[in-house]
């Protein structure tokens, strides 16, 4: 039987589908539900913007296609989140994921934003041209990581593209602030697991940027229902290391 936190909850992200009790998972959708949305959403106070950019990210980093396009709809007139802010957030992913990971996640965002009847901006996002974005890439890197950035792209081709790309096309773009954005990466990267030397990194870049030990440990707890225990303990532990240093 749902709880009341738990229907609540289910009806302002899914208005107008209850679940059919004659459905054959019923008894588990109902104590997933009960469970995911009566208590975890509950269970500290991180708001419900970034919970819900968090969830999208985490979703893409799990490789969840479906769930995340299940989700578009509430995180827009549910959640608050605007459509550029969820483009954004698929366009980044492409430097911690790669395009044939996020193409998909591209295609279900333009499918679900139709259908929405929703029109985007013809307005550039873009802040920088080809001439400056490896140094106003560079100078995003150095906001997040410190002055030790400033001659990284010196080091080889990878270190050329990480600022030029990585930083220098997605992390100056509009729609997101940089805090935004290293939230959204650490997110895309505890979700795919096997990068916990790039999660401690991103740990630290999240902290130079304002999110907190107490604020990374509450997008952690949202996500346990989307990428389950194990994930969520690695980067719990990763949290404890880098904030103990």
């Amino acid at each position: 039987m749902y709880n009341d936190k738990a229907k609540e909850i289910h009806d302002k992200m899914f208005p107008g589908y209850p679940v059919d009790e004659n459905d054959p998972d019923y008894d588990f959708t109902v104590r997933y539900e009960n469970w995911a949305y009566g208590e975890v959403m509950g269970s500290n106070d991180l708001d419900d913007r970034h919970r819900t950019l968090a969830t999208l990210a985490t979703c893409m980093g799990a490789g969840a296609v479906d769930e995340f396009g299940f989700l578009i709809p509430s995180a827009i007139n549910s959640f608050g989140l605007k459509p550029e802010e969820i483009k954004e957030l698929v366009y980044q992913g492409c430097a911690y994921l790669g395009i044939a990971r996020i193409f998909p996640f591209l295609s279900r965002t333009n499918e679900v934003f139709k259908q929405l009847g929703i029109k985007e901006s013809d307005e550039s996002r873009l802040t920088n041209t080809e001439e400056t974005r490896q140094p106003t890439g560079t100078a995003a890197q150095v906001e997040i990581f410190g002055e030790r950035m400033k001659e990284f792209y010196k080091a080889g081709k990878i270190n050329y593209w990480l600022a030029s790309n990585c930083f220098g096309d997605y992390y100056t773009r509009k729609g997101l602030d940089l805090s935004d954005r290293e939230m959204i990466t650490f997110c895309f990267l505890l979700a795919q697991g096997g990068c916990e030397s790039q999660l401690k990194s991103h740990i630290k870049g999240n902290f130079n940027v304002g999110n907190n030990e107490e604020f990374l440990q509450k997008v952690i707890e949202q996500m346990i229902p989307y990428i389950g225990y194990p994930r969520s303990l690695n980067a719990v532990a990763a949290l404890r290391e880098v904030s103990q240093k």
